[in-house]
């Protein structure tokens, strides 16, 4: 298994997956489904334990470990016979592991111990603070959800989801689980001080926050109830369907035939426009269940979710900075954005293996693997995107971008000419964005190459287009010097 530790001088986080790992993974992942849907849950679980232990930032990955776990079980909520003597070695071997900061070994030992008692919210916590030693956070968050639902007044679940949520942005949620910790431990020091802290921070954010992370009992799951009672009644007084919203139909339709995959569906939709995105994930999780786990429009759906989160923590860390603009808060900015770089990564990634003909897909997975600095593949996956006509001109700068980065100086400045070309052909336009850009990027790199007569073709078109077009018209005083001195 590919390492995930980082070593000296690297930013926390596993190492990012190559292709061939991804791919290897996504495999083993579909062939635990189809075990899954045979009931053959221990093998699955080999399957889903391996893939999570691999690549502990996926969340999908992790959702249908903790799924097949509950099915097995029968949610029992203890898990195998005996399991409190059969976890402890596993428990044992993940602190030593993660004490030593060998994040594989802690995963595939908390993997482990999860497989005997998916309701062990030791483990559940250990699990979610190697996520945070490794800055996995919506992982981190799914690991501390999963233990406020097993008991969502436990004090130490509480802290640890609060400090999570703090660090997130996600100032309601964690002001909650701080008042949660302070039920339990009345006059706790902590506790009274972050409330006091978050509250002024919530203010100064007001909007900035997604409400349903890891929310309480009364929230969600209790509102679902109170929704389905009031059309749950003696038939004798039923509740006029005219005076029932939306969301609640769409919930009695539910109740009444929990199979009809498009009310799940619809019902998202409200739920995501409401930014209810928690409650969104646990329908569409539901929903997902109830299709036999095949259903491509709600594993869609539960990946929009995902990428959604993750531009929204992005969002409040871009929102702190710009209100308070700190070292700490710049950090912050750089790791949700390269967080969110990922998650669009592997999402990308498994939609474009799920449907190798579509070139949108490629080129978004292109643009993605290029950001993560996956330069290589960028270009095999942004080739493969050149074949779509709407975007043959985009891909074509994007791939003088990645040749320019490996060195590749002729192909680069070959593929900003046909960018250029392309643009033209393609829009009619002489002067769009697209072509100006092309023409700059050809020009500079001309230069730098000292062929100044195809600079000089390119910068003089750029500049009749627009002389003021960035530092065009210096850029053409500089040709002529280099002519005059040679």
């Amino acid at each position: 298994m590919e390492s995930n530790q980082p070593t000296s001088g690297q930013t926390r986080g596993p190492a990012p997956l190559t292709t061939a790992v991804r791919q290897r993974l996504q495999k083993l992942f579909e062939h635990a489904q189809r075990c899954v849907d045979k009931k053959d849950h221990d093998y699955a679980n080999q399957l889903f334990s391996q893939c999570v232990a691999e690549d502990p930032a996926n969340l999908i990955y992790l959702q249908s470990f903790l799924a097949n776990l509950q099915s097995k079980y029968g949610d029992n909520k203890k898990g195998a016979k005996m399991a409190g003597l059969k976890i402890k070695s596993h428990r044992s071997a993940m602190a030593k592991a993660a004490g030593k900061g060998e994040w594989p070994a802690a995963l595939q030992a908390g993997c482990a111990a999860l497989s005997v008692n998916p309701w062990d919210i030791p483990t559940l916590l250990a699990m979610a603070e190697a996520c945070n030693e490794l800055a996995i956070d919506e992982c981190q968050l799914y690991y501390l959800r999963w233990a406020m639902d097993i008991d969502a007044k436990d004090a130490t679940v509480n802290r640890q989801a609060a400090l999570a949520l703090q660090r997130m942005g996600q100032f309601d949620q964690a002001i909650a689980c701080w008042h949660r910790v302070e039920q339990a431990k009345p006059h706790d020091e902590e506790a009274l001080q972050a409330i006091s802290r978050l509250s002024v921070e919530k203010t100064i954010h007001e909007g900035g926050y997604d409400p349903e992370i890891l929310k309480d009992d009364s929230s969600s799951t209790s509102g679902e109830k109170v929704s389905v009672a009031r059309y749950s009644r003696d038939s004798a007084d039923p509740l006029p369907e005219d005076d029932l919203s939306p969301e609640e139909r769409l919930r009695a339709a539910l109740a009444a035939d929990p199979s009809v995959i498009e009310n799940y569906l619809q019902l998202s939709d409200i739920l995501v426009h409401d930014a209810r995105l928690d409650e969104a994930e646990k329908l569409l999780e539901r929903g997902l269940s109830a299709s036999g786990g095949g259903d491509l429009n709600i594993r869609e759906r539960l990946e929009d979710i995902q990428l959604r989160r993750a531009h929204h923590q992005l969002a409040v860390a871009e929102q702190r900075h710009a209100q308070e603009p700190t070292e700490e808060t710049q950090q912050q900015v750089l790791h949700f954005r390269k967080l969110a770089n990922q998650r669009e990564l592997e999402i990308y990634s498994v939609r474009a293996d799920r449907d190798p003909g579509n070139t949108r897909l490629k080129f978004e997975l292109g643009l993605r693997l290029k950001r993560a600095g996956k330069i290589k593949e960028a270009i095999t996956t942004l080739q493969a995107a050149r074949s779509d006509p709407k975007r043959k001109s985009l891909a074509q700068l994007e791939l003088g971008e990645c040749f320019q980065k490996i060195e590749q100086y002729k192909l680069a400045l070959a593929s900003y000419e046909q960018a250029e070309e392309s643009a033209l052909e393609t829009t009619g336009e002489a002067d769009s964005e697209i072509r100006r850009l092309a023409l700059y990027r050809a020009g500079v790199l001309a230069t730098g190459l000292r062929e100044l007569d195809r600079a000089e073709r390119h910068l003089t078109e750029l500049a009749g287009l627009d002389f003021g077009y960035r530092d065009v018209s210096d850029r053409l005083d500089k040709l002529a010097q280099l002519r005059d001195s040679e």
